[in-house]
């Protein structure tokens, strides 16, 4: 465990806490180690006890794991969201649940355990439908006929300037929020700006920030600095790529979950403090207000009111002034997971830096955060979390010495290099 990505170390140490606690010495297998030839033995092996699979992620863009047990005729409960949801409707093989409702869970393993004809349908219908949708020949036959359904109707001749992304080959990413963070000071801006350049095959940029995509974009061009390869914006709740801007509509898709935001103003509607911002403020994932500090009336306040009436959202607080309610599964912090998961990237390979409270939270959830010299008082509650370096320089200045404490620059030299 101790040599383990911390990530996976904290999963398993809590799972051991579990057998511990829960006494379940005896009655949980969990193998120390096995190789990808023992796979395939172990899907079998839980099918020929008449046992399940489930996999409760929060999110799962594809579900590997949900088609090996399918072709296995191991039934399995799965998370609603993303992959699971299709394979589970092409396949017939289990159920789909909230993977924050625990009795939803519950009951639905126990069905998958103890209804001996469901268990048998399953099983059958996911070995014979996996096979049908999920070989590698009924693949390549539907994304042949997809690709000439998009040949035959696209226009060859266009005028749109279309720009390559680099994020499939990439390395690594810096992610940085915009105001008073990558912005501030034209000198070390000039100087990032210029090694990012160096690296540019193999360091992608992307940011995080308050600002919607066009006051990015224009701000961006204020400040001479080229549109970056990922725009994470409105406080995490919306994701897009490259010039001109593409929105991630899956991403979008994935924050709907349990969004409910007729309620959120129905029921901050009452807190007099509350002052609703702008309507260019407002948008589809994110509600925004003002909140003077002196008005007696706190961030806690607020949460533990929509806790109250079972409302699930984020509440974000910054600058002493703004707060922001986006849904349960947005944020800055959030949408950087989203994208290391879905281009393939290691948290150890994304350095994260911002300046006040709504930076907070991707600062935690990274390995590499660094906080800007210029900071609010907002961060003083990460001088003690050994993820976090705080800089002394301001700005970008202060990235590139955070950058260069965690030595994030630095090629890994390959063995013909020595």
């Amino acid at each position: 465990i101790l040599e383990m990505e911390k990530g996976a170390a904290r999963v398993l140490s809590r799972i051991l806490y579990a057998v511990d606690g829960y006494d379940l010495y005896g009655k949980v297998a969990y193998p120390k180690a096995h190789s990808a030839e023992d796979v395939p033995d172990i899907y079998r092996l839980a099918t020929a006890s008449r046992g399940a699979f489930i996999n409760p992620a929060l999110t799962e863009p594809f579900g590997l794991t949900i088609i090996e047990a399918a072709a296995s005729g191991l039934p399995v409960v799965a998370t609603k969201d993303g992959g699971p949801t299709e394979i589970l409707d092409k396949c017939k093989n289990g159920l789909l649940v909230d993977p924050l409702d625990k009795k939803e869970i519950r009951e639905s393993l126990i069905e998958a355990l103890t209804n001996r004809k469901k268990w048998e349908s399953w099983s059958k219908s996911g070995t014979r439908l996996a096979a049908r949708h999920y070989t590698w020949e009924g693949h390549a036959l539907r994304y042949v006929r997809a690709v000439k359904s998009m040949l035959n109707s696209w226009e060859k001749k266009t005028s749109r300037k279309l720009v390559k992304s680099k994020l499939p080959t990439i390395k690594k990413l810096l992610f940085t929020d915009l105001d008073g963070t990558l912005l501030g000071d034209r000198e070390s801006l000039e100087e990032l700006m210029g090694v990012l350049k160096a690296k540019e095959g193999s360091i992608g940029l992307g940011i995080a920030t308050g600002r919607t995509l066009s006051s990015s974009i224009k701000t961006l061009r204020e400040w001479g600095v080229a549109v970056p390869n990922i725009m994470v914006t409105c406080v995490g709740s919306e994701i897009y790529y490259g010039l001109p801007p593409v929105q991630d509509l899956a991403y979008r898709r994935h924050i709907n979950y349990r969004w409910e935001p007729e309620r959120v103003r129905k029921l901050l509607g009452g807190v007099e403090e509350l002052e609703l911002q702008p309507e260019s403020e407002q948008r589809e994932h994110k509600i925004s207000y003002s909140l003077d500090p002196d008005s007696g009336v706190s961030r806690a306040e607020i949460v533990r009111l929509l806790r109250r009436n079972k409302v699930a959202v984020q509440v974000i607080y910054s600058h002493e002034a703004f707060l922001d309610i986006l849904p349960l599964r947005a944020s800055k912090g959030h949408a950087i997971r989203y994208l290391a998961m879905k281009w393939g990237l290691a948290m150890e390979d994304i350095l994260v830096a911002g300046d006040s409270g709504n930076d907070e939270e991707m600062l935690r959830v990274s390995n590499l955060g660094v906080v800007v010299g210029n900071c609010n008082h907002d961060l003083d509650v990460l001088r003690d979390d050994p993820g976090v370096y705080f800089a002394e320089r301001p700005y970008a200045g202060g990235i590139l010495e955070g950058a260069e404490h965690f030595e994030f620059f630095t090629d890994e030299r390959s063995p013909e290099d020595e």
